[in-house]
């Protein structure tokens, strides 16, 4: 039986339905466990880019690909894109031979002899012990990544089982990248060498922490405003009780950006941000495994939606053409970028830093900086870009419906 939701938008008719089967779906359950777990284990010591870890992981994911039934898809018949980035001179450098970091994403493809393909990505690397790019107190710790992005990746070949052998009007391409923690390397590369050319590309789905649904079944999702297509079956999919947050940016801070600049439409899921991000505790123990599976389920159901159309139009979204701000200090906290009220919630607060030094606490809301209303996370942005180093603020938070003043020194 098939259930159709019809809604008009951009002059569309959009419907999103379930596949006409009687099968009961396939959990794939015990799947994401050992996927993650695997991938998130101290013996792959975080898997840099360019390391032995993150190679580990990529002939792992690349086996994977393989047992699934995927075919190769990376340089000279094999799953591997393989390329190499010059880094800066640095006394903590501990990847690469000199200034040369390797690389590889890892490729697998379903090929339903279609003109266009639908491309699915997350990249598995991570901040190995944590050099660069920890939030951690001291680095030295294995820094293994279970929800960033062990889970994206999980997620991933899950959907690899599910969609084979479904009837598609697209090829399937999926990607592990690598060196998304550095600036979005792979992702970068391949668009640029892709095996695929990106105007063949019917649209693009990237994962990026996914681990951590919570119990509001809270779920944000960025690029809806790529394609006019998006929205309407996002929300006639949604049957799983998703509480969500979207975006309408192809731009953000991770892989499918460099899809978006090539003019490819994109959509990234994301569980939310939590404490343990870019910490050694981002461990498997604290993994929603069930939630990789409902956002997994979704994400097919929606291909499946979008499957009943030729094409999926491209459209820019107006973030793209604002100026980067410049940022000369922090606050020292992580937001909540699922909060949907009024101000920026705080999600979690850095020890030392000035928010903490406040009293400033996770669960508070910014509702004023400074002279500056704070109504979203764009208002607190913007005030953070007014502010110079060791100059002294008044900041107005709201705990427990109560108002509180702190005096702030960045």
């Amino acid at each position: 039986m098939k259930f159709i939701y019809t809604f008009f938008t951009c002059l569309l008719l959009v419907a999103c339905g379930t596949p006409k089967s009687t099968d009961t779906p396939i959990s794939l359950l015990d799947d994401y466990t050992t996927d993650v777990t695997y991938l998130a284990h101290d013996s792959l010591e975080g898997r840099e880019v360019g390391t032995k870890g993150e190679l580990i992981a990529a002939e792992y994911i690349a086996a994977r690909m393989k047992e699934n039934g995927l075919l190769p898809k990376g340089d000279e018949g094999s799953y591997f894109q393989i390329f190499t980035r010059k880094m800066k001179a640095h006394p903590h450098d501990t990847v690469g031979i000199g200034d040369k970091i390797e690389g590889r994403n890892v490729l697998g493809y379903i090929d339903n002899q279609a003109e266009k393909t639908l491309v699915i990505g997350a990249h598995y690397d991570h901040l190995g012990y944590g050099e660069e790019g920890s939030l951690a107190d001291s680095a030295g710790q294995i820094h293994n990544g279970a929800d960033d992005n062990a889970s994206g990746v999980a997620a991933m070949l899950g959907l690899a089982r599910k969609l084979k052998g479904k009837k598609l009007r697209t090829n399937v391409l999926f990607i592990a990248f690598t060196g998304e923690e550095k600036g979005l390397w792979g992702s970068n590369y391949f668009v640029k060498n892709a095996t695929v050319p990106t105007s063949e590309m019917a649209y693009m789905i990237n994962m990026d922490m996914v681990g951590r649904l919570d119990s509001n079944n809270r779920l944000a999702i960025y690029g809806i405003g790529t394609s006019p297509m998006f929205r309407p079956i996002l929300d006639s999919c949604n049957t799983f009780g998703f509480q969500s947050k979207f975006d309408s940016s192809g731009v953000g801070p991770s892989d499918h950006t460099s899809f978006y600049l090539e003019d490819v439409p994109v959509l990234h899921f994301f569980t939310g941000q939590h404490k343990d991000y870019h910490k050694p505790t981002d461990d498997t123990e604290f993994i929603n495994f069930e939630g990789i599976e409902k956002v997994a389920d979704y994400i097919e159901k929606v291909v499946m939606s979008l499957n009943q159309y030729d094409s999926i139009p491209f459209t820019k979204t107006k973030e793209k053409s604002e100026k980067a701000r410049a940022f000369k200090v922090t606050l020292g906290v992580i937001p909540d970028y699922l909060f949907d009220g009024k101000g920026m919630r705080i999600d979690g607060v850095k020890e030392d830093r000035p928010a903490a030094k406040a009293g400033i606490q996770k669960g508070d809301v910014v509702v004023k900086m400074g002279e500056f209303d704070v109504n979203s996370m764009k208002d607190y942005m913007n005030c953070l870009s007014k502010f110079e180093k060791e100059s002294t603020h008044q900041v107005i938070v709201l705990r427990d419906s109560q108002q509180l003043e702190m005096t702030v020194t960045f």
